[in-house]
């Protein structure tokens, strides 16, 4: 039985920041930030869940069976993530790929503590209550002093998995299957990568100020950590409705409104970029129909240009009415992974994938989010991405595009220097 506690705080940036500082003593952390995003992207405004009650972790194999067993007897708050891996759980498909992380391929808990963040009020649920126990670690919150690292360098040399010829070469290998037939559509992923040390928290907080996107995380899990910014919602489940937004089509910003203007207008209007955005658009409707009743998968939004701080992106929102007879878990193991980061047809593009991408996804590209009570579900796409291994002092990120028959191979890469931007920057300054 959780016991709750409500506040109300007229601003809470700072107390945000002394809760994960407070929050950095346990093994288990995910910090969920929709950054004010101004559109209704999240049920709550942030969620912190912390201290592991109860927790699952696995390899690929059996992985959504083990997952949905938890899920069922749990019948609580669970967080946690999906590897992009799990892959190899729902088709015939392998990871051979060289690994520098080592993250388990799934990975979920049951927090003994939980805070909810929604319009200045915050929730707060404790599992196994003890007498005095939230007001106890309020008062030890709130000593916290928030120290400003702005300033302070990384300072991390960063280095590309593969050079930007070798890169080229593969986009040509990619569009030669493409031409061929085997696929039309695939993403294609690089990694670029550090041998040192790195600060977690203050790294993540210098990423969240530079990106502040609507589907931000922090993950711990003993010696491995996440730092997110990502921008794309996965899919969310809230009773029977399903609801997922892929990512298709990027454009830089900049500074100057005029500039900013006519860039939003030639992302809208690039044919290119509409027809990556519909194929994905296509493979999700068809993945939401093995679980959905029938007639009831809409494409809500189509191709639209969503601005963030770093980017413009092309947007589309597709919803299902799920059947009532399939399980939480089911219904993203039949959707995953997702169509935005794979390609169509999607086991041909993951195959291809696996055969000219030299790393393991792993965490890049899966999904961190979080399952309630009721069985309902949020998840986001693992993107714009620091990942940690603390013990190893190995330190990645990845960034991709999606490939079709009008791509550049040279314009696919300064797509990839664009999304790899913050990322570099924080890690590099």
């Amino acid at each position: 039985m959780r016991q709750h506690k409500e506040i109300t705080r007229r601003t809470i940036d700072e107390f945000k920041t002394q809760l994960l500082d407070w929050a950095q003593q346990f093994e288990d952390i995910v910090w969920l930030d929709s950054n004010n995003y101004s559109q209704p992207h999240s049920s709550y405004d942030s969620i912190l869940a912390v201290d592991a009650f109860t927790s699952i972790e696995t390899d690929a194999f059996e992985g959504f069976k083990k997952l949905n067993e938890y899920q069922s007897i749990t019948e609580d708050w669970i967080f946690g993530y999906l590897s992009y891996d799990l892959k190899n759980d729902i088709e015939p498909l392998k990871s051979q790929n060289f690994d520098g992380l080592h993250f388990p391929d799934l990975c979920f808990f049951q927090p003994k503590k939980l805070f909810f963040f929604k319009d200045n009020k915050i929730t707060i649920k404790y599992l196994n209550f003890v007498a005095d126990e939230i007001d106890d670690d309020l008062r030890t919150i709130e000593s916290m002093s928030v120290q400003n690292n702005s300033s302070s360098k990384n300072r991390i040399t960063i280095e590309p998995r593969i050079s930007k010829k070798a890169y080229l070469n593969k986009v040509n290998k990619m569009l030669s299957h493409i031409h061929r037939g085997d696929i039309y559509e695939a993403n294609f992923c690089q990694e670029f990568y550090a041998n040192a040390n790195l600060n977690p928290l203050e790294t993540y907080l210098k990423l969240n100020a530079i990106a502040q996107t609507p589907f931000a995380t922090f993950f711990k899990k003993g010696d491995h950590y996440l730092l997110s910014s990502s921008p794309e919602r996965y899919l969310k489940k809230l009773r029977l409705e399903i609801t997922s937004q892929p990512i298709k089509g990027t454009s830089k910003r900049s500074q100057h409104l005029g500039e900013d203007a006519a860039l939003i207008t030639a992302l809208e209007s690039d044919q290119k970029e509409r027809s990556e955005n519909i194929m994905i658009v296509d493979l999700v409707r068809n993945d939401l129909s093995k679980i959905a009743q029938k007639g009831t998968v809409k494409v809500t939004e189509l191709c639209q240009v969503h601005s963030f701080k770093q980017v413009h992106h092309m947007i589309s929102t597709v919803q299902a009415t799920a059947l009532p007879a399939v399980s939480p878990v089911d219904i993203i193991s039949a959707t995953f992974p997702m169509g935005s980061m794979t390609g169509a047809p999607k086991i041909s593009a993951m195959n291809i994938i696996e055969s000219l991408e030299e790393t393991k996804r792993g965490l890049y590209s899966g999904a961190v989010g979080y399952f309630t009570p009721e069985g309902d579900f949020d998840f986001n796409v693992v993107i714009r991405s620091i990942l940690y291994n603390a013990s190893k002092s190995y330190i990645s990120f990845s960034v991709g595009s999606a490939i079709t028959s009008k791509s550049i191979p040279e314009k696919e890469y300064d797509e990839c220097l664009v999304k790899a931007k913050a990322m570099r920057s924080v890690l590099e300054n």
